[in-house]
This record gives structure tokens, sequence and C-alpha cells, in this order.
């Protein structure tokens, strides 16, 4: 299939779309100011030595968990400092979740991406005033979608005049407390003519598989990583933590960090091959 040209645009020291690889990575939720810059420093120095750029990803609150005990985050005032000490201290670009209206005006003064969360992707007003903030926009496309079906949300960030947007695989409810991927998805909404991006450890959770929480697989994050990078996307978003059984959301589908460094080494290796086959003419 042939791909509809996306335009490129940076994020920080970031770029999106122009045919190279870029990861999207951080723990889940953001659980301590010091946990958030250890993390962030140690992906920034693994993607730095693999030659690929790095957005921090990590959320002030959790607003979608399986049960009132779960663990959420920060807040936002708190978790917003703590991603503008990132950016200051390590240089890198921030990409964090908003949930209603009334957060994005403050949130957009510090993180430089607005994440719309999967289960949020058809919330049009929400949408629409992420893309008004002057920020990039990374929709995530919801469980219950197609990929034809996330035309319309392009549609709707771009009715506003966004044009840096990024939309994001997760994969599909598939039966009870499952996901899977269609590798399908990635040239279909490649055709959109935006960048498309990964989320390879969401696309392995088990939603709601541990009852009271959502279970994940994580043993398969590095073939459907390759997989999905040989299909031709622009991004891979990945949760990492150094210690996925201690982690307060996502641990049981969280890359650990030890096994980023090969994993990404592996990744940009398949990019470049794919694209010295292809020319980067098709998927």
């Amino acid at each position: 299939m042939e791909k509809s040209q996306a335009k490129p645009f940076e994020v920080g020291n970031a770029v999106f779309g122009d045919g190279r690889l870029t990861i999207i990575a951080g723990p889940c939720v953001i659980e301590s100011r010091d946990h958030a810059l250890m993390m962030a420093r140690e992906i920034a120095a693994r993607t730095r030595k693999a030659g690929l750029d790095f957005v921090f990803k990590s959320s002030f609150d959790k607003a979608n968990r399986s049960s009132i005990k779960s663990f959420r985050g920060l807040g936002m005032d708190e978790g917003l400092e703590v991603l503008r000490q990132v950016k200051t201290e390590f240089g890198v670009p921030v990409l964090t979740d908003v949930h209603d209206v009334s957060q994005i005006a403050p949130v957009a003064e510090v993180a430089d991406i607005l994440q719309i969360p999967a289960f949020l992707s058809r919330q049009t007003d929400l949408v629409l005033e992420a893309a008004r903030s002057g920020r990039a926009v990374n929709i995530k496309k919801g469980q219950f979608l197609a990929p034809l079906d996330a035309r319309n949300i392009v549609d709707k960030a771009r009715a506003v005049g966004c044009e840096r947007l990024l939309l994001t695989e997760r994969g599909v409810s598939f039966g009870y407390n499952n996901l899977v991927v269609d590798m399908r998805s990635f040239p279909i909404m490649r055709e959109f003519g935006v960048p498309v991006v990964f989320d390879v450890t969401h696309s392995l959770q088990l939603p709601g598989g541990l009852g009271d929480a959502t279970g994940g697989q994580s043993e398969y994050i590095e073939p459907l990583a390759r997989a999905g990078v040989a299909c031709g996307v622009d991004a891979v978003f990945m949760e990492v933590h150094d210690c996925p059984e201690r982690a307060p959301s996502d641990g049981p589908n969280a890359l650990p960090l030890e096994r980023l460094e090969p994993l990404l080494v592996m990744l940009r290796d398949v990019h470049e091959l794919v694209n010295s086959r292809s020319g980067q003419n098709t998927l």
C-alpha cells in the first residue's frame, strides 16, 4: 500500500513523520519526583546510545483504573512540576494525558504533547480543545474502534487547525479481558497523512484480567514491537519500569528497564532494514 505523505513536525528535539523512528517511553504514572527523574535519565541514555529520538511519557493522573483502590498518581499540580523538572534537567520533550477540557490549558503550559486516552478518543470537546492548545496532540485509537474509524478523529483535530497530530494504535478488544493488534491498522491509519505510533505495551494488557486490576503479557513486547516497526510505524510507545512487579500501575505489561537497550537496538536495525529495502515508498 502506498504511504500517504505525512508532514514532518518537531516536538522539542524529537521529530515525527520524516522517516525516522522515535521512541515515546516512561513509567505509566508519576510515582514520585525521584523515580520519574531516574527513569527519564536512564531511558534518555539508552535512546541516545541507540541513536533514536526520545519523548518522556508519564501520567500525573490515571483516571481510568480498574478499582477505586488503584493508585492514580501525584495529581496535576505536583505531577506537572515533576514533568517540568524532567524537561529542564534532561532536555527532552514530555507527554502526558489529559482527561478533561479544564486540564488542557495548565497542562499545555508544561507538556509538549497532550495525549487523549483511548477511552476518550471520541470525546469531541476534549479532542477539539486539545487541538486548539498549540501543543502537539497524540490521540490513542479506542479499543472499540476499527482503524478506518480513526479518520473521523483526525478530521476533528484538523478542523480547528491542528497539524502536529499523532495517531496511536493500542490494540482492539477481542473477547473478554484481551486485546489484539491488527497489523493492517498501521498502513490504514498512515493513509490519513499523520505519523502513526504503536503503543506496544498497552496492546499487551489484559484489561480487568486480575479482577480488580489489569493484567498483562510483557513477555511478548519484543516480538510485537519488531512486527510493528516492520510495518512502518513512525514511533513506538512503551511503558518502561525499573521494577515492574512493584509498579503501582500497569506493571504486568510494562517493559523492564533492563530489557530496553537491546530492544531499542533491534528496533533501530529493523527500521533501517525496512527503509533500505522499501525506499520508504511502501509499507
